[in-house]
């Protein structure tokens, strides 16, 4: 996805963020029944593609078809999807499986509770999905059984749901829509996609930092609490030591960088370093 599409998609993920504190798996579940809907139909794709129709227009065709069938988030969230330009038909499908996907993998990220084995939700879905890639790798029946055109969508998840019967419910949500709408590719490489989706948000989370010498305790614990406020949570830092680097600090979390182009944010950490 480029150009036109990239920039709606980033513009939709933007606005999704706002609803995921409060997500649930049904909000995806739902998104992801729109989408069964846009893929069966290539006439609604082209309406919802047009160029010459006005976003308030494809909006209100998209309220139409779900209004009362989904959630007042899920509706909101799709209308505004189709209100955005799309280069092709099949992007604006794309998009709604990265909203949806994003949804699930939010969820997972916002589970308070850390498993027995001191990993976050976030982590135990991407394990869930590697997991899954690796049972389906090993096995050509299993593999000959998810590829059978014959088999019904029913079979199919609850072929999935064997393979992984300890699996996190949110693994099981972007598995069976895997399994049952590959759209086109194989499931595991949708699997694939939706575990890069999971990696890219945890980034989010882990402050790269690197300095010109080597921290001390008291140091490392004054940065680990400036980066905290700073972002409202607790973040894993991954400290490189680099001799040449310029400046003192850069510290880069997710896609944001703290640098020159933003002084006063470093000149804060600086000062907490300092003491």
């Amino acid at each position: 996805m480029a150009g036109v599409s990239s920039e709606s998609l980033a513009k939709a993920l933007t606005a999704l963020e706002a609803k995921l504190p409060t997500a649930s798996l049904q909000l995806a579940k739902e998104l992801f029944g729109i989408l069964g809907m846009v893929d069966s139909s290539a006439g609604l794709r082209r309406a919802l593609t047009d160029p010459s129709r006005n976003g308030d227009e494809k909006s209100a065709l998209v309220r139409q078809l779900v209004g009362g069938k989904v959630s007042a988030d899920a509706a909101d969230i799709a209308s505004g999807l189709a209100s955005l330009r799309w280069a092709t038909a099949r992007d604006i499908g794309d998009a709604l499986e990265t909203l949806a996907a994003t949804v699930v993998i939010s969820v997972a990220e916002n589970k308070s509770a850390v498993s027995a084995s001191g990993i976050t939700g976030l982590e135990e879905l991407e394990n869930d999905l590697f997991s899954f890639n690796q049972a389906v790798a090993s096995s050509h029946e299993v593999q000959r059984a998810l590829s059978e055109t014959q088999a019904s969508a029913a079979a199919k998840s609850a072929f999935a749901e064997k393979l992984m019967p300890g699996a996190s419910e949110e693994a099981k949500v972007l598995i069976r829509q895997a399994v049952t709408q590959p759209r086109g590719i194989k499931p595991t490489r949708l699997v694939e996609r939706f575990a890069e989706l999971a990696a890219k948000r945890q980034q989010r989370w882990i402050a790269t930092v690197n300095v010109t010498r080597p921290l001390t305790q008291t140091q490392l614990a004054r940065l680990q609490a400036g980066l905290n406020a700073m972002y409202g949570r607790e973040l894993k830092i991954n400290l490189n030591v680099d001799p040449e680097l310029i400046g003192g600090i850069r510290v880069q979390v997710g896609d944001e960088v703290l640098d020159a182009s933003v002084l006063t944010r470093l000149g804060e950490l600086q000062r907490q370093l300092a003491g």
